[in-house]
């Protein structure tokens, strides 16, 4: 990266650009390409549109970007967004020209990946959200770039495509912005569907998204209408009566099928939540 630039006339750019496999097309999202670059005085691009999603992150310098009627002030370690179709503009500072390094994607999910890290068509800056771990991934994927041994690799590809979404993503988590609020309660809402009957803790919960036990009970309560420990319950309840209903388990197998340790722990919050026994739940 910055090592193996070609100069034009407004820019010094190393560009790398990928044939996306089936295998990548048959998954959420893939890189199409990627770069970086220095600026000259004078750099301007746009206004334009791109029929890909850029990533764009901010090594150094300063600058303006416009997009969706909006103006931005670019700095180091911001990252921004280019949508497909959008009409986009972004220009160096004279005094701070830009460095910059970027990839393209694409897939059904691509919008998906964005918003994980912060991003989207009503948010496609994002002020300081480079850290230190994405830079280094970023100098990883140009290494694989210009290494002909492995470059056609689509599984190397993808997975520091997906790496550097997951390290994004988890500054984001710790941004303390309004906006990161929906992100992590929608993965802890994801992880409770899916781990609900793993014998989960709420603090395992908060544990995975990073929040604080008593905030993320709190904004889970709030955006949810009930607490997290009781929807994690009405989820063992919902399988347990389906259960109930569609096998011939017995009610302790039941009862470990959906995250109770025993009978007599099912039993009770059974009782408590229908109203009645397990045993004669079913006989009804």
């Amino acid at each position: 990266m910055f090592e193996n630039m070609k100069e034009d006339h407004h820019e010094q750019l190393e560009i790398h650009y990928f044939t996306p496999s089936a295998f990548e097309k048959a998954g959420a999202a893939w890189p199409i390409r990627l770069g970086a670059n220095i600026a000259k005085p004078g750099y301007h691009i746009g206004p334009r549109i791109t029929p890909y999603y850029y990533l764009i992150m901010i090594v150094d310098g300063e600058g303006t970007f416009i997009q969706g009627g909006q103006t931005y002030s670019l700095r180091k370690n911001d990252l921004f967004c280019l949508f497909p179709q959008v009409t986009h503009e972004y220009y160096t500072a004279e005094h701070a020209l830009l460095r910059k390094t970027f990839f393209a994607f694409d897939g059904k999910l691509a919008l998906q990946l964005l918003e994980r890290i912060g991003l989207g068509p009503y948010r496609p800056h994002l002020e300081g959200g480079l850290t230190d771990e994405a830079m280094a991934l970023m100098e990883s994927f140009f290494t694989l770039a210009t290494d002909k041994h492995k470059s056609d690799s689509d599984l190397s590809r993808l997975a520091i495509f997906h790496q550097l979404f997951d390290v994004l993503s988890k500054n984001e988590i710790t941004r303390g912005t309004p906006s990161r609020a929906g992100s992590w309660l929608q993965r802890a809402k994801d992880y409770i569907e899916i781990h609900y009957a793993d014998g989960i803790t709420i603090e395992s919960v908060a544990d995975y998204v990073g929040i604080d036990r008593t905030h993320f009970s709190k904004q889970f309560n709030k955006t949810y209408g009930l607490s997290p420990m009781k929807y994690v319950q009405q989820l063992r309840m919902d399988e347990a009566v389906l259960l109930m209903k569609q096998t011939d388990y017995k009610l302790a197998e039941i009862a470990q099928s959906v995250g109770y340790p025993d009978l007599f722990s099912f039993s009770k919050a059974f009782k408590k939540q229908a109203g009645v026994s397990p045993t004669a739940y079913r006989k009804e």
